[in-house]
C-alpha cells in the first residue's frame, strides 16, 4: 500500500485526487518535521488532513510518521490519530528496543497501531546515504525478529537500500533480504526512502514482501518543478502573476498526477489490505498471511 507524505493542504489534496484517479487507497503521512514547519501545532493541520481524508471517493488512512518527541506521540490520540510511526532508530540497540517499547504500550493503551524502524534508513534530515555494506545499512533478520518480538510493535520499517530525500531514482534494494526479512518477522514490513527506487524495483519489493511503502520525495519534486516551470515562464510578462493560485495549481496536478503514477504501481491486483491508521487496522488483521503479499 502507497503512504504519501503530506506538507501543505495542497499535498492532501493532490494525494487523493490521484489515489481517486488510481481508484487506489492510500495513506496520509503527516511527519513530526511537518508538524515543527506548522509551527509545531499538530490540531490545526491534522483536522485540515482529517478533513480532505474524509471527502475522498476511496478509503484514505492517516498516519503520524518518524516520531522521535515522546510529547507529539502522546499528543497523537486526542487528535485522532489510530497509526503512528515511532522513530528510535539514531539510538543504540538497547536504547532503540527500551524506548519503542515504552512508545508501543502507550501507543497500544491508546488505540494506535505503531510502526518502527530497525536498522539505518539515512538521508534523513540532510544525512547523506550510508554505504552499502556499512554498519547498520541493512536490517538483519534475526535482530529483526527478537526486536518485534521484544518492542511489540505492529510494523517494522527496514534498510534494505533505499534512503530518504533522494532525488534520483537510483536506489538498488536487497531483494533477498527483503524476502528473508517477511519470512523471519510477524508483522508487515515498511519501506521507506522509496523515491529514490525505481519502478521495477518497487514491484519487486512488493512481491517480497513490503506491505507499505513511503513516499514523500518524489511529490515535492514534482510540487517544486511545476511551480518553477510557471514562474520561469511568466518572468517575461508586463504584469507577472502575484496570485499564488495559479502556480499552487499547478504543483497540485503535478502532485496528483505522480500519486496516481506510484498508487496504481504498487497496487495488488489479486490481493488488498486493510488500511493502515484505521482503527480496525490491528496487528493481527494487517500481518502478512501464507502466499503473496498484499499490496
Amino acid at each position: 500500500m502507497a503512504a504519501f507524505n503530506v506538507i501543505t493542504l495542497e499535498h492532501a489534496e493532490a494525494i487523493v485526487t490521484g489515489a481517486e484517479n488510481a481508484g487506489q487507497a492510500v495513506i496520509l503521512q503527516i511527519s513530526q518535521n511537518a508538524v515543527a514547519f506548522h509551527h509545531g501545532k499538530l490540531g490545526p493541520v491534522t483536522a485540515a488532513v482529517a478533513a480532505v481524508a474524509a471527502s475522498a471517493a476511496v478509503p484514505v488512512g492517516l498516519h503520524l510518521d518518524h516520531v522521535t518527541s515522546e510529547a507529539l506521540l502522546h499528543r497523537a490520540p486526542a487528535h485522532g490519530y489510530t497509526s503512528v510511526m515511532y522513530d528510535a532508530s539514531d539510538k543504540p540497540h538497547t536504547a532503540n528496543v527500551a524506548a519503542t517499547l515504552v512508545a508501543a504500550r502507550f501507543a497500544h493503551e491508546h488505540g494506535m497501531w505503531i510502526e518502527a524502524e530497525l536498522g539505518t534508513v539515512a538521508g534523513k534530515d540532510g544525512a547523506p546515504p550510508l554505504p552499502a555494506h556499512a554498519p547498520g545499512a541493512r536490517t538483519d533478520p534475526d535482530e529483526a525478529a527478537a526486536y518485534v518480538a521484544a518492542t511489540g510493535v505492529d510494523a517494522l520499517a527496514v534498510a534494505v537500500g533505499s534512503s530518504h530525500a533522494m532525488t534520483d531514482r537510483t536506489a538498488i534494494l536487497d531483494h533477498q533480504l527483503i524476502t528473508a526479512l517477511h519470512h523471519a518477522v510477524s508483522v508487515p514490513l515498511v519501506l521507506h526512502g522509496s523515491s529514490g527506487v525505481p519502478d521495477q524495483q518497487l514491484r519487486q519489493a512488493v512481491a517480497a514482501g513490503m506491505v507499505k511503502v513511503n513516499i514523500g520525495t518524489a511529490l515535492n519534486i514534482s510540487y517544486t518543478q511545476a511551480i518553477r516551470d510557471f514562474l520561469a515562464g511568466d518572468a517575461s510578462r508586463v504584469q507577472p502573476t502575484v496570485d499564488p493560485r495559479t502556480y499552487l495549481t499547478r504543483a497540485r496536478d503535478a502532485v496528483a498526477s505522480t500519486v496516481a503514477h506510484f498508487a496504481a504501481l504498487l497496487a495488488s491486483p489479486h490481493h488488498t489490505a486493510p488500511m493502515i491508521g484505521t482503527p480496525s487496522a490491528t496487528a493481527s488483521t494487517i500481518a502478512p498471511q501464507n502466499g503473496p503479499v498484499p499490496a
